[in-house]
């Protein structure tokens, strides 16, 4: 079974949380999971998406976007282990 098939390990919805508050929640809940586990988030566009992507990224994390609407957007994080 593949991860896209069992879906998110855990999941976040920070919708509402300033930065750095949501970054540190995502980085926390990365800490707990294993190296290929899903972590879904869901946050608002803007500042929130433009800091959380790329420190997650430069964390070792995959981050891909998964959906969204003009206010919220949606990622898949595949925790690397970090």
């Amino acid at each position: 079974m593949t991860v896209a098939e069992t879906g998110p390990d855990q999941r976040l919805d920070l919708r509402g949380t300033p930065c750095p508050v949501n970054f540190i929640r995502c980085k926390l809940t990365l800490e707990t999971m294993a190296s290929g586990e899903v972590l879904s988030v869901t946050l608002d566009r803007g500042e929130p998406e433009a800091m959380v992507v790329p420190g997650l990224e430069q964390d070792g994390h995959r981050v891909e976007v998964e959906d969204g609407d003009d206010h919220w957007v949606a990622l898949r994080v595949i925790c690397g282990g970090g």
